[in-house]
């Protein structure tokens, strides 16, 4: 059966600030589509779901909505203007047989709608908004950063919402595992062009790697072109000046097709410089316990920070993993316990709240006010990890343009924000990074670069994300904070952690006592000949070694690309170094399996 149209757009042309952000757009959504839109910072998505809403109207082209159809649009800073509450904003325009769609939504998303709107954070407006989009059930809904301020588990009442609507939806997000499990299409935006595949974003960056490659091709093949000919010009064309002006003027226009092809924008040259090191020995605690207004935040935990280690905190929103960041950094005192830091820390923080960037100074000012980074008597210089620098050259290492430089941080993107407040970090040098939420609004690209430069770190990282493949990729320890101050520690990223949890007993039961299981499992591990850690790790390493050997394949499929080399050197020396380490983590990881095997019997 033919899929219907619900929404097509023909001929779009839009212009912003003098520069074209689609010229000659055509786009159609049809029902049951369940589409990524993807593209870097800045390339204009929110703009184009705008378009697609009705909120922004093109410079030319037509909008067409299928008639009976209803398109529902879920922005990055909703109006709310009018409300007094988050419930009242979230209830609009509902029937009041349906206000329960609401309070179902709320408790996935985990919004309280008696909430002033004049008191609520932009995460709690934010959630209100997508509450009210999902109960509305438009035939069409238009998410943009659906998942920003969601924690793990709201995300995956958010999943498994959508897979279970019978709606179309369009997607803005940087999660890459939800938008593995939802997408069925993506569209990309590159350099004012929109591309269409009827895949997920799975295979999105094979496609676009093929894509790059190809206009590589084209762009070489065209410039050997107008070398030969205008070698011809110069050497033959007086001899056959009348016969041949038309082959000038070929050469001509072939120039005027090269000067007019956009080039793509390069990644971000961010850096980081870890500095001293510090301490063998980073952060020690010690059965420490802190509760805030009745509410405990952990109870008698302990933890040791080597340096190096890369710890991940996860747990629902509000349950402390910021204040208990915090605590381990010496800034709040525990109300029992102790935390003893290490010798020569230089740390670098990333704020959650976006609190270390004045919202109404420009760019220039943000960093040449930051006093780290002030060189004195330059006003247009700043300090980068020892070495002063322009402060335009700074920005446009990070992808900013020199008109952005004057303008206030407030018409910054979110994810514009993020990058700024990432150059203010990367100026300095460290040896311990502490990243609250770095990963809500990057593009995928610079998420892959952070990742990429966190690898190769020499410092110590603390890390707090709500993004499971970014955690998968960069975490070797998992802080799993779950509430009534339970905080347990679990080697590995995201997954690792899923997989020992799933295999830990559940609580105890009543009606089945548990009591004596302990003793039968030392019981059971002595009998094989192995302690109980032994057969811990045992069991665990089935996990490990697949975990290892899919990015092994990972990796061979990477560096299986001939023109790698030639485009990437960076890339490609990062990751054959990445996979000769993998490969000898998966030797050790089968070795220790084959000792614990045979010593087990």
């Amino acid at each position: 059966m033919a899929q219907i149209p619900l929404l097509q757009l023909s001929g779009i042309s839009l212009t912003f600030g003098g520069n074209p952000v689609f010229d000659q757009l055509d786009l159609i959504v049809q029902e049951r589509d369940r589409v990524a839109l993807v593209g870097r910072n800045g390339s204009g998505k929110s703009t184009l779901m705008k378009v697609m809403a009705g909120l922004v109207e093109p410079d030319r082209g037509t909008r067409v909505v299928t008639p009976g159809a209803s398109v529902g649009y879920m922005e990055q800073e909703p109006d709310m203007a009018g409300f007094s509450t988050l419930g009242d904003f979230a209830t609009s325009g509902l029937e009041p047989g349906e206000m329960y769609k609401v309070e179902r939504a709320g408790e996935g998303l985990k919004f309280d709608p008696a909430r002033p709107v004049e008191t609520a954070s932009g995460g709690e407006r934010r959630r209100a908004a997508l509450a009210k989009l999902m109960a509305e059930a438009p035939e069409l809904m238009l998410l943009d950063e659906p998942t920003n301020h969601l924690d793990i588990e709201a995300i995956g009442w958010l999943e498994t919402e959508l897979k279970a609507t019978r709606a179309a939806y369009v997607l803005i997000s940087h999660d890459r595992a939800f938008l593995n499990e939802l997408s069925r299409a993506t569209l990309w935006i590159d350099r004012g062009m929109v591309r269409r595949q009827e895949k997920g974003f799975v295979d999105f960056e094979a496609w676009r790697d093929k894509v790059w490659e190809d206009e590589d091709m084209a762009r070489h093949k065209l410039d050997r072109k107008i070398r030969s000919e205008a070698r011809w010009a110069v050497e033959g064309i007086s001899a056959r000046r009348k016969r041949n002006m038309g082959r000038v003027r070929a050469l001509g226009e072939l120039r005027a097709e090269r000067a007019a092809q956009i080039r793509r924008q390069g990644s971000a040259a961010m850096a980081l410089d870890s500095g001293p090191k510090s301490g063998r020995k980073v952060i020690e605690a010690e059965g420490i316990t802190k509760a805030y207004d009745g509410k405990l935040i952990c109870r008698d935990f302990s933890l040791k920070v080597q340096r190096g280690d890369r710890v991940a905190f996860v747990g629902p929103n509000g349950v402390g993993k910021t204040t208990l960041l915090k605590i381990l950094m010496g800034e709040v005192e525990p109300d029992a316990g102790k935390v003893t830091l290490g010798t020569n820390l230089v740390p670098a923080v990333f704020d959650q709240a976006r609190a270390r960037l004045d919202m109404n100074a420009t760019l220039w000012d943000n960093l040449t006010g930051d006093p780290e980074m002030r060189v004195s008597g330059k006003a247009d210089q700043v300090m980068v990890r020892g070495q002063p620098k322009h402060v335009v050259g700074y920005l446009k290492e990070f992808l900013f343009d020199e008109a952005q430089a004057r303008a206030p941080i407030r018409s910054l993107s979110g994810g514009e924000r993020a990058r700024l407040l990432l150059a203010r970090i990367m100026a300095r040098e460290s040896n311990l990074l502490v990243l609250d939420e770095p990963t809500n609004d990057l593009d995928v690209e610079t998420l892959d670069l952070l990742q990429d430069l966190l690898a190769d770190y020499d410092g110590t990282v603390l890390l707090v994300s709500h993004d499971r493949d970014f955690l998968d990729r960069v975490a070797e320890t998992t802080i799993a904070m779950e509430g009534d101050g339970k905080v347990t520690a679990y080697a590995g990223g995201w997954s690792d952690y899923q997989s020992q949890r799933g295999r830990e007993a559940p609580a105890d039961k009543p009606e089945k006592p548990r009591v004596s299981k302990p003793k039968v499992k030392q019981e059971k591990a002595a009998q094989d000949g192995l302690s109980f850690t032994e057969k811990h790790r045992l069991e665990e390493l089935p996990a490990v070694m697949a975990r290892l050997e899919a990015e092994i394949g990972k990796l061979e499929t990477l560096l299986a690309d001939p023109g790698l080399f030639t485009r990437e050197p960076v890339k490609f020396k990062k990751a054959t170094e990445a996979l000769v380490e993998r490969q000898g983590k998966l030797a050790a990881a089968e070795d220790e399996w084959l000792m614990l095997a045979d010593k087990a019997g």
